[in-house]
């Protein structure tokens, strides 16, 4: 992981599910959550997505917005969105330069074979910008919570 907390965020745009777009200078005075996952629709994924949403309520209350980003193309990202009822953005980083630029594109290894892949990574960002928090190779279990209660820590 090549960033840590205190540097400046990446800028970045990316298309996002529901039609929209999310971009780091449209969030520019605003703090929120960039989590990075591999694959929509797979189980961990699931649980994370699930668990942002469930948490939502509480991210919003604290006026930080939630971006979930992967690799997918929007496709399979819009059906993962509406199977779920996902209301917070999901990105399309079909071309891994946010991923890249975040230092989570990183090698794997699955049964002994090599291969390019988004590590399970979570910023915080806040209003200035910077990098107030980070979870490399995250657990699902709990990791919703963890960052709610960290960003709640920044208000």
């Amino acid at each position: 992981m090549s960033l840590a907390q205190g540097d400046v965020a990446p800028e970045f745009t990316m298309p996002a599910s529901l039609g929209r777009t999310v971009s780091s200078a449209s969030l520019t005075g605003k703090p929120y959550v960039l989590y990075f996952y591999p694959k929509a629709d797979t189980s961990g994924c699931t649980k994370e997505a699930c668990a942002f949403q469930e948490a939502l309520p509480q991210f919003a209350g604290l006026g930080v917005e939630v971006i979930g980003v992967s690799k997918d193309k929007m496709k399979p990202i819009d059906k993962f969105a509406e199977k779920y009822g996902l209301a917070f953005p999901l990105a399309s980083d079909a071309e891994t330069q946010v991923c890249e630029a975040y230092g989570v594109w990183v090698e794997k290894s699955m049964y002994g074979k090599k291969y390019m892949g988004i590590e399970r990574s979570t910023f915080v960002i806040n209003a200035q910008g910077r990098i107030a928090a980070v979870w490399p190779k995250v657990k699902i279990e709990g990791h919703a919570e963890a960052v709610r209660a960290a960003v709640a820590a920044l208000a």
